[in-house]
């Protein structure tokens, strides 16, 4: 599987890194509009946030169990000594104020494992959250890509709706003028501009999708799109649905998270399970007390007016009775980490239904371009006999209208099925656990490795250690242009195969 996955990372990193670097002055490719994502993303940025806060969970479990150490200090004045039974005064030997102070140093010798548990699920949701960054990488992708596509599809159906509205117009003109001249009959006069007619009606239908699926780009991508290129091919998939599953169940990040959450729920069990064991704690602590010469009264010199103290020794804490507690949390933990195995299972079956309806979504596709290829030669080679046939009387003007309209229709099937044909296997790719930034070959600066951050606060124990206040990393588009349905001249371009 490794060797699998390095050949693909390579086919696909090379494939997108094949294509020019990012420039707002000039056409965009697939690789800029993944790494744009990458870094501006909010769905994504989000995540690596939340991952952040989850790497924060280990040091506060390992912090049960490092010393703890506390301070405090009491002024007080006392009013009135009911022992002396009147107004605190030169008759009374009580105290009038008194400062007091102490130290207390504890330091955990044994907690029943709770402590040790506690910080090995840390660590392992740490494990998931990192497996399930990279499937929202991997998601994030497909959402580009899905996008990107979307433009390119729509923008060519677009400029094929706008061709069939002038090939319309001209007809029309034809038509006119064959009706002035009595060759044709007000009829196919009548049928010419009804087809010219709901021709306009698609195109105008068809930007408004476009405009939908450019506004749909700036939403996943965080910028217009500028005269999209077309996508390099995808990498070879493998050839059957069982060979695709076998590698989306070692490596689909999802999936692995899923994983790393049933143990970490194992873990939680053994935590509860530690709350009914004894607990042995060290101490010791230094106490402080002045009288600034109030005790005593007028016999102060008599007294000290200062003094302190040191203590050390052994706290043993056994739990003999807690109404049941212990044994609820424990079967609370068990039932939460049953309910985490179910939900890993849930997750492999979901993934499994991924990758067998994307692979067979991108075969049929690919199939599907085939037959529209052919069909759209059929469509163009009847529509000019039909024309010819017309010239000499053999056929009407309402067969060329149909004939028109059989090529518009098999042209747009066929640029769909490329669109699909793309979108679903870049879909297989991200179900098998290779559409992540590190499979993609994108460079444009370090990758994000959430890593780094666990390892600088794991360790940490000083309660002041801050980190800076947080600011946004993802980019706003409130400043974007509305877009419209115009087209730049390649809009037409043909979608890859796959």
């Amino acid at each position: 599987m490794a060797a699998t996955r390095r050949r693909i990372a390579v086919l696909t990193g090379a494939a997108l890194a094949a294509a020019p670097a990012l420039s707002p002055l000039r056409a965009d490719d697939l690789r800029d509009a993944l790494l744009t994502a990458y870094n501006t993303n909010p769905t994504l940025q989000g995540a690596r946030a939340s991952q952040r806060a989850t790497d924060e969970q280990v040091p506060i479990e390992r912090a049960a169990g490092l010393p703890n150490a506390s301070a405090a200090a009491t002024h007080t004045e006392i009013l009135k000594d009911s022992s002396a039974g009147n107004t605190v005064g030169a008759a009374s030997f009580g105290p009038s104020r008194q400062l007091s102070g102490s130290v207390s140093l504890g330091v955990p010798i044994y907690s029943g494992g709770a402590v040790k548990n506690a910080v090995r699920a840390a660590e392992t949701r740490v494990q998931a959250g990192q497996a399930s960054l990279r499937g929202t990488e991997s998601s994030v992708f497909s959402q580009v890509v899905a996008a990107y596509m979307d433009v390119i599809l729509d923008q060519a159906v677009v400029g094929l709706n706008r061709g069939n509205v002038q090939v319309l117009e001209v007809n029309l003109r034809a038509t006119r003028d064959r009706f002035e001249i009595g060759e044709l009959t007000r009829t196919d006069v009548a049928q010419s501009e009804s087809r010219l007619a709901i021709a306009r009606s698609d195109t105008q239908t068809a930007e408004s999708n476009l405009i939908s699926a450019r506004e749909r780009y700036i939403e996943v991508v965080g910028k217009p799109p500028v005269d999209l290129q077309t996508p390099p091919p995808l990498p070879n998939l493998p050839a059957t649905p069982d060979a695709a599953v076998a590698v989306a169940l070692d490596n689909n990040p999802d999936l692995a998270a899923a994983r790393e959450r049933t143990r970490a729920s194992g873990y939680d069990v053994k935590v509860a399970s530690a709350s009914r064991l004894p607990r042995v704690q060290v101490f010791s602590g230094g106490s402080y007390t002045n009288y600034f010469g109030s005790l005593g009264g007028a016999a102060s010199s008599a007294f000290a007016q200062s003094g302190s103290g040191v203590t050390a020794g052994v706290q043993l804490n056994v739990p003999l009775f807690q109404g049941g507690r212990p044994a609820a949390q424990r079967r609370q933990a068990q039932d939460r980490e049953a309910a985490a195995m179910e939900a890993e299972i849930g997750t492999e079956r979901d993934i499994i239904a991924q990758v067998r309806s994307a692979f067979a979504a991108w075969r049929a596709s690919n199939e599907t371009i085939a037959s529209n290829q052919t069909a759209v030669d059929a469509a163009a080679l009847s529509l000019e006999g039909v024309r010819a046939e017309n010239s000499v009387g053999n056929r009407t003007i309402l067969d060329i209208l149909n004939a028109e309209q059989d090529l518009l229709n098999t042209q747009v099937r066929l640029v769909t099925a490329r669109r699909n044909a793309y979108v679903a296997g870049f879909t297989l790719i991200a179900a098998m656990g290779y559409a992540q930034a590190r499979d993609l070959g994108l460079d444009g600066g370090a990758l994000y490795d959430p890593n780094v951050n666990y390892q600088r606060v794991r360790h940490k124990i000083w309660d002041w250690s801050n980190d800076p206040a947080p600011t946004p990393k993802s980019t706003r588009t409130v400043d974007t242009p509305a877009q419209n349905g115009a087209i730049p001249p390649s809009a037409v371009a043909p979608v890859p195969g796959v």
